[in-house]
């Protein structure tokens, strides 16, 4: 059982700068129910790189967590240029570290991404047990190795790389490609009963989709649902998975960038290989404005005490 749940996310905001970590609590242990930690203000920031973060991602070992982000700033005064930030964006993640996921280290910076690729967003990791290894997953934009201005045509898919320390990563690869015309940004994984879910976004007719395979490097995907969301929201991405023990439930939040305010709706399923996923009633659903791309993870015993008392007041 949890003892309630943190949302690690950053927040949209067109006239200043939400482009930071940012920590949100449950209502204790309801995962429908959210206020905003610090008095609304971020708990982490960088100075590094673009002195942006967006889609920041909490992995945890035995003993440490990590925060690890993608390295962008979008509202700057500046015109807004998305393909300029996919032929020539950062190729490294922002990256912290705790023990007790209240203090953490100074961010750092690491580069994960080949010269080849455009970009590297939208991190996430996965710990594996046996090894005690991470395998590290981001979306690139990757170009021929003689277009060295990345000027041709191209798209985005999966890439990965294995790290222990978070400070040094092993050759990277591709993890998921769709080819050209279905590119994919936004992976998140979940393995639930000896099978990888994995939710992506894409530039094709699938949209938001949902596959079924045998692990996370798998060649044997098959998609179980597409156009979640759809009927809901024009656009929507960034999605995120946990489970509710109490309630018995899978939860998967998406956020919707059609409307302002922008942020996270949630959908629900009891069968997570069915691939049906029914919206939460908006009524249920408790998330302050321009809550953002981030992930939710399942405290353990004290933990939503402690966060409460560092990281207080909360604000709706």
């Amino acid at each position: 059982m949890s003892d309630g749940y943190l949302l690690v996310h950053f927040v949209e905001d067109h006239s200043g700068h939400g482009e930071k970590i940012f920590f949100s609590l449950s209502d204790r242990d309801d995962p429908l129910r959210w206020t905003r930690a610090n008095g609304g203000e971020a708990v982490l920031e960088s100075a590094f790189g673009t002195t942006g973060v967006r889609d920041p991602y909490l992995v945890r070992g035995p003993e440490e967590a990590f925060i690890i982000a993608t390295d962008l700033r979008v509202w700057t005064g500046a015109e807004h240029d998305w393909d300029g930030w996919t032929r020539h964006g950062s190729r490294s993640l922002v990256i912290w570290r705790s023990t007790d996921l209240v203090t953490w280290s100074e961010p750092w910076l690491v580069e994960v991404a080949p010269p080849t690729a455009g970009m590297a967003w939208a991190p996430e990791a996965m710990r594996d047990a046996a090894t005690g290894d991470y395998l590290v997953y981001w979306s690139s934009t990757l170009y021929d190795e003689a277009d060295a201005e990345h000027a041709g045509e191209s798209y985005p898919r999966i890439m990965a790389a294995r790290t222990r320390d978070f400070r040094s990563f092993g050759e990277p690869f591709v993890l998921a490609d769709f080819g050209p015309g279905h590119g994919v940004i936004d992976l998140t994984m979940v393995v639930h009963e000896g099978r990888t879910h994995r939710f992506l976004k894409s530039t094709d007719e699938r949209l938001l989709f949902h596959e079924v395979g045998s692990s996370p490097a798998a060649s044997d995907f098959t998609m179980v649902a597409s156009r979640i969301a759809d009927d809901l929201y024009e656009h929507v991405e960034a999605p995120l998975i946990f489970f509710d023990a109490d309630a018995g439930c899978w939860y998967l939040w998406v956020d919707q960038y059609s409307d302002w305010p922008q942020g996270y709706i949630a959908l629900r399923t009891t069968d997570l290989s069915s691939g049906e996923w029914r919206p939460v009633p908006r009524e249920e659903f408790s998330l302050p404005e321009n809550t953002k791309h981030g992930v939710v993870v399942p405290l353990r015993e004290g933990e939503w005490d402690r966060l409460a008392a560092a990281f207080g007041p909360i604000v709706r």
